[in-house]
């Protein structure tokens, strides 16, 4: 079939459906899109909550818990306990398919009713305040995360152990402040850097170690703001810095910001890759309008799929680890294979069609919270043939009768859910993240917008005394309630105070730190800043030097997610080659 141009349903925006992507609708049995990629991922988004815990009811019991639902969403919560025990039956809440209505319509009264888990927790231990993790052991405000021990204020560090406010590391230990990191150990404040050990404020390193302020050095030892140290000349320097004190961090990290902006970026973050587009992506082939991948394959316009490997997917967000052939699935993973249109649905299912919070199933359409389940629609059990002979009449109905969202966009088969069905408000999901709005516009827009709860607390040190030094940090601070250096007036959803938990203080005083002045909320705002959104723009590399190959300036074009309007120097891959060291 050849490339075809459709204008975007959501923003009226022309887009272009290539050849290669009509193979895949073909093979997933999937009508093309009538959204672009940006109103889809957008879409899938706004049913991605990340980093928020709510105190509700829960509704088998009527204790208080925590959960990922606030209470005020449409849902019905069950402790995980209670959840994943026999103590109750989803298959009661059963439901015949009236083909007098949107069938989207009867699958949202099912979501409303099926009770749900109060977190997406998988294999946790001793983390009881993480969500969206698996087998995650002594954490604390982890979220986001596969396999990781001992961290705190942390998301997407997958096999990582030790790590302290991070954000998608894989497999390091002893981390701070720092993002996007691959077997690394012992690094703070720093970026895009693998396989380094004791890194301070640096940018795009490789094979490194005992480095500072450093950017795009390859296998380099005792290197401070790019220039070569002897051993004991490095550590002298260090130590004259006063690591130790905030306020010489504080400045640190400023002087560092300035520093990178002299070199040059490569037009996408990642290395070991073949065949790539998009953002942050590594150890991958062939995938194409990406952003946050490790070790994929064959993906297109997939995000955060961080948990490896995952082959054979589009317009997939969230988690993924053995992905394969899915389609338009936010939060789904751990072997999930030949599905499309699913939500929070793990480990091992396969075949899977408009489903929520579903695992361990096969031939599933259009269910909630089931387990162990095969050929079930509207949570109501079939029989294989009685499956096979209804699923094609809902898709044909869902066409032929689609749902009318508030805005007056057509949901036919093929699309995915209506953010007005997700049970999670704009703000509490990664949509603002990405795409930040306030809460007039969510209301014009047609997005739910959730205000902060009113937190019951007194402050008892506030900003101004928060102690500076690590040498000044003593162990009844884990009592205090600090002020955050912010007070609320930012745009990170700053929670106005903070606590440090026992675990985390003695982090700070392995690693010679001072203590924190902002909030959890403001450091992971300030740390994910740093992060390009995602969006992709063609530009020409900047290159003027005329000892690469090339005239004047160097010709190549490439899709990045540098902003044109950026303070920063970005090359092709050829330039940017010759100018790391």
């Amino acid at each position: 079939m050849n490339k075809e141009v459709k204008k975007c349903q959501n923003c009226k925006k022309e887009f272009i459906i290539d050849p290669e992507d009509f193979d895949f609708y073909e093979k997933m049995k999937v009508p093309a899109p009538s959204w672009c990629p940006e109103c889809r991922a957008r879409r899938r988004f706004v049913w991605r909550w990340e980093n928020a815990l709510f105190k509700r009811k829960s509704d088998y019991s009527g204790r208080l818990i925590f959960s990922g639902f606030s209470s005020e969403a449409p849902a019905k919560v069950y402790e995980n306990d209670i959840y994943y025990s026999d103590k109750w039956d989803p298959m009661e809440f059963g439901q015949e398919v009236d083909f007098s209505r949107p069938f989207l319509a009867q699958l949202v009264d099912l979501l409303h009713n099926v009770p749900l888990p109060a977190k997406a927790a998988f294999k946790e231990v001793n983390s009881d305040y993480c969500n969206n993790t698996t087998s995650a052991k002594n954490c604390y405000l982890v979220f986001n995360t596969s396999f990781v021990e001992d961290s705190a204020y942390s998301n997407a560090i997958n096999y990582s152990h030790d790590c302290v406010d991070d954000s998608h590391l894989q497999s390091c230990e002893l981390c701070y402040e720092s993002f996007w990191l691959s077997k690394c150990s012992r690094v703070y404040f720093s970026a895009q850097c693998e396989n380094s050990i004791d890194i301070y404020f640096s940018k795009n390193l490789i094979g490194c170690n005992n480095c500072f302020g450093c950017n795009n050095l390859r296998n380099k030892s005792y290197y401070i703001w790019n220039q070569p140290h002897s051993k004991e000349e490095y550590f002298k320097k260090l130590k004259g810095l006063n690591l130790e004190s905030r306020k010489s961090l504080d400045r640190l990290i400023e002087d560092a910001k300035a520093f990178h902006l002299k070199f040059p970026n490569k037009y996408i973050e990642g290395v070991k890759n073949v065949d790539v587009s998009g953002a942050y992506i590594s150890g991958s082939k062939h995938v194409r309008d990406s952003y946050l991948i490790k070790e994929g394959e064959n993906l297109r316009y997939c995000q955060y799929l961080a948990v490896p490997p995952n082959k054979d997917c589009y317009d997939h967000s969230v988690f993924g680890n053995n992905n394969e052939l899915t389609y338009e699935c936010v939060s789904c993973g751990l072997g999930m294979s030949n599905s499309k249109f699913c939500v929070m649905c793990w480990p091992d299912v396969r075949n899977l069609s408009h489903s929520f919070f579903c695992g361990s199933s096969s031939d599933l359409f259009g269910c909630v919270s089931l387990r162990n389940k095969k050929y079930c629609i509207l949570n109501k059990q079939y029989t294989k043939e009685e499956y096979e002979s209804l699923v094609p009449k809902i898709i044909d109905h869902m066409s032929n009768m689609p749902h009318v969202d508030k805005k007056g966009m057509v949901y036919k088969y093929g699309e995915f859910f209506p953010a007005e069905m997700s049970p999670f408000a704009y703000n509490e999901t990664i949509a603002q993240e990405h795409w930040p709005i306030t809460k007039e516009q969510a209301g014009a827009e047609g997005y739910v917008w959730r205000d902060s709860e009113e937190k019951n607390y007194k402050i008892t040190v506030v900003a101004e005394n928060i102690p500076d030094n690590s040498k000044d940090l003593s162990e009844n601070i884990s009592s205090e309630v600090f002020e955050c250096a912010h007070k609320g007036e930012c745009n990170h959803q700053c929670a106005g105070a903070f606590r440090v938990i026992p675990q985390e203080l003695q982090f700070y005083k392995k690693m010679n730190l001072p203590l924190p002045h902002f909030c959890p909320n403001c450091r992971r705002g300030e740390r994910l800043a740093q992060r390009h959104m995602l969006k992709f723009y063609h530009r020409s590399c900047m290159c003027d030097k005329l000892n690469h190959g090339h005239g004047d300036k160097c010709p190549n074009e490439f899709e990045t997610s540098y902003a044109p309007d950026g303070p920063e120097i970005v090359y092709c891959e050829q330039c940017y080659q010759q100018e790391v060291a």
